[in-house]
């Protein structure tokens, strides 16, 4: 027998997430998308309401649906970035960092995805320095330095603390 499909937006009971669906069933039908485009946006909509409840199985399924129907480079871009997201919050660094990769790829004005790399390289030279490895941390650092540099030209109000740690550490 064939599972029935029900929208989470149909059985969600969180009133923000309830409200953005409401918003988006609207932008659905008043929307001049084709069907295929639709069908991509319901998906990535279901997507981040289930990885706001942090069911990212359900979320990448999701996202997997819609990056096959989606085909505009920009939506792709944010499709890549969440799927990037769920591999950060489950400790899966090199994994996000390549969907991280493919989103700028789609994107290059996506300081969110800029951040979240410089955060992964940081992280990895504070585990270099627990390791007593003094140069790879540097490297890492001059790294995640690169990676902030460019999010906060983007984004110039955004990342404050990335930017005091940048003239702390003389990175600037």
């Amino acid at each position: 027998m064939k599972k029935h499909y029900m929208p989470r937006s149909q059985r969600n009971d969180n009133f923000i997430d309830k409200t953005f669906t409401v918003v988006a069933d609207i932008l659905l039908k008043v929307l001049p998308t084709s069907q295929r485009e639709k069908q991509a946006f319901a998906y990535y909509r279901d997507g981040m309401s289930a990885q706001s409840e942090g069911e990212y199985a359900e979320a990448l399924q999701n996202y997997y649906e819609a990056m096959r129907l989606e085909v505009d480079a920009y939506d792709r871009s944010y499709i890549l970035y969440n799927i990037g997201l769920i591999h950060t919050s489950n400790g899966e660094h090199a994994r996000a960092l390549e969907y991280y990769y493919q989103a700028l790829e789609r994107n290059p004005s996506l300081p969110s995805a800029l951040n979240n790399i410089a955060v992964i390289y940081h992280y990895r030279g504070e585990q270099a320095i627990e390791k007593g490895q003094a140069e790879i941390s540097s490297l890492l650092f001059d790294k995640a330095a690169d990676y902030w540099k460019e999010a906060i030209r983007l984004a110039p109000t955004n990342y404050i603390e990335a930017q005091n740690w940048l003239k702390m550490t003389g990175r600037a």
